[in-house]
């Protein structure tokens, strides 16, 4: 793709209406729901409608917080053909997460689920509700799932009040929008202070989502399973605008499930399947895997966190994803910077994140003196171009120091970069440990444990040491009915990886903390870690 387009997310997903109108835009295999494109687009109408007589305007704020349920989709489509900035909620979050993100955000409605995995969403906003007037800006909460006990206005009803706002006044409100508004606020994960509202554009976003789905050669003939949440941008920028922007099929998941996506995969016939590394896992060790029909499975991305080698080679073949790409970003930047392409030789596919997406600026720059390095040297990833963010939204200092003055984004990452222009990603810059003054790569011991037949998933971080000023410390996941010992693999990695990566505790975990957007979150790891080693921060 070399030219890039100037429109709005709803211009993208009109032009599908109007060459695609019959064919399936979304299909929920479990609850029944069949969507063609024009039906879709139809409901986007609505949902325009009922949000502009609820009065919002353009460029209000709107926070959805939900699981990946239909109207989440109406609500992203409908929501950007009104003007109004969806702010996308974790579904993680609690009442504190939340109060904090409708006061920054300056959301006007809010719009919900009745509860998701034993938490209660009703009843944190219940609590919003009794501190009102600790939300200036809040003025409509709307219970998406039909509840009869509660006592909030219905997504049925907001749609049945837009009968009052005219096709004429929604044109209007169409034509009025500009491709470079932001469109979409997402608040990173936060593993670092208070999370920050990236703020991104119909311009941010459309482009990115055709790169992507260009990238893994994704036409109106495919059927994407979208098992990764829709608040994050692994869901609705990968996922349901990558589709839309060349009239693909969305088969999304509600909830993520290993059993329910690969029942739907193989009901449905997908032929593309989007995941972070966890849930293939997940999908690969179910006891009854081989009893699934995924012969129609072709491409997918797995993202959202390093993906291990060795489970990139079971999903090929045994998934039979021989078109699979690993796509490489973060919200910031859209989010993807690097990809792999489905004709990339495997050992690319499997080993780097592959070349910077076309229209997109890259390099590698040392983290002292920000100069660009050479190829095969490691430094800090920083991109350029149509994808970078708006900014932080309220947060000008924060945006400065991501942002430098170049329109350089500095993503935090490490990765090299070889002569052929393939990037690896090869860790975070705050994740580096320095072991008595010896670097030491998470991801490098990481992919050697992996090698492991007994090892189901392996996580590395450093622990504080008097001696060294840090220890290498492997959290890992043992396959069931395996069992292994400190020794045993301490022996495994002697001779094999220099001594002072060889890991000094070994911790068997049968869990990692997640951010609902399945990334590992190693912060709460590492504290997880030093608790069970009882070692003190000396």
């Amino acid at each position: 793709m070399a030219e890039l387009m100037k429109v709005t997310v709803g211009d993208c997903l009109k032009k599908q209406a109007q060459k695609n109108n019959a064919q399936e835009a979304i299909v929920y295999s479990k609850l029944g729901i069949r969507y063609t494109y024009q039906e879709f687009y139809e409901l986007t109408s609505k949902v325009a409608k009922g949000l502009m007589a609820m009065g919002i305007q353009k460029g209000d704020h709107i926070a959805v917080w939900a699981t990946n349920v239909p109207e989440w989709l109406l609500l992203q489509f409908g929501s950007a053909r009104a003007g109004a900035v969806l702010v996308t909620v974790n579904t993680n979050y609690q009442s504190a997460e939340l109060d904090y993100l409708l006061k920054q955000s300056d959301a006007k409605a809010l719009f919900f689920i009745e509860e998701f995995r034993s938490t209660s969403y009703r009843k944190m906003v219940d609590s919003v509700k009794n501190r009102i007037e600790e939300f200036p800006e809040l003025k409509h909460f709307i219970q998406i799932d039909n509840n009869s006990s509660s006592s909030y206005s219905t997504f049925q009803e907001m749609l049945a009040a837009g009968d009052v706002i005219t096709d004429e006044d929604l044109q209007r409100r169409e034509e009025s929008l500009h491709y470079d508004e932001v469109i979409n606020m997402q608040y990173t994960s936060g593993t670092t202070g208070f999370p920050k509202g990236v703020m991104l554009t119909h311009y941010n976003i459309v482009n990115n989502a055709r790169q992507i789905a260009d990238s893994m050669n994704l036409t109106n003939a495919d059927r994407l399973c979208i098992p990764v949440p829709f608040f994050h941008c692994f869901g609705c920028v990968l996922g349901t605008l990558a589709a839309v922007s060349v009239g693909a099929t969305m088969v999304p998941i509600v909830q993520f499930d290993p059993k329910e996506v690969l029942e739907t995969v193989a009901k449905e016939k997908c032929t593309g399947l989007h995941g972070v590394p966890t849930m293939f896992i997940a999908e690969l060790n179910l006891p009854d895997f081989d009893s699934y029909h995924l012969s129609t499975l072709r491409t997918g991305i797995m993202a959202g966190s390093p993906c291990p080698i060795e489970v990139m080679k079971k999903v090929i073949d045994k998934m039979g994803m021989s078109e699979i790409t690993i796509a490489y970003g973060q919200t910031e930047s859209s989010p993807v910077i690097t990809q792999t392409r489905t004709d990339d030789p495997i050992e690319r596919r499997v080993e780097t994140v592959g070349k910077k997406h076309s229209q997109v600026e890259a390099k590698v720059v040392d983290p002292i003196t920000h100069k660009e390095v050479k190829p095969g040297v490691q430094g800090e990833l920083c991109t350029r171009g149509y994808h970078v963010m708006k900014g932080y939204y309220k947060m000008p200092e924060a945006t400065k120091e991501a942002i430098d003055s170049e329109g350089w984004l500095h993503t935090g990452d490490l990765a090299t970069v070889d002569e052929e222009g393939y990037y690896r990603i090869t860790g975070r810059l705050k994740d580096m440990i320095i072991r008595g003054g010896e670097n030491v790569y998470p991801r490098e011991v990481e992919e050697f444990l992996y090698s492991h037949p007994a090892i189901l998933d392996v996580q590395v971080i450093g622990v504080p040491d008097k001696k060294f000023g840090e220890k290498v410390a492997a959290c890992i996941q043992l396959k069931e009915g395996q069992s292994l010992s400190a020794d045993q693999l301490k022996d495994y990695c002697k001779g094999k990886i220099a001594h002072f990566k060889i890991p000094e505790y070994f911790l068997f975990v049968d869990e990692y903390p997640m951010t609902a957007s399945g990334k590992i979150q190693k912060y709460k790891l590492r504290e997880q870690a030093l608790e069970a080693l009882s070692v003190t921060h000396e």
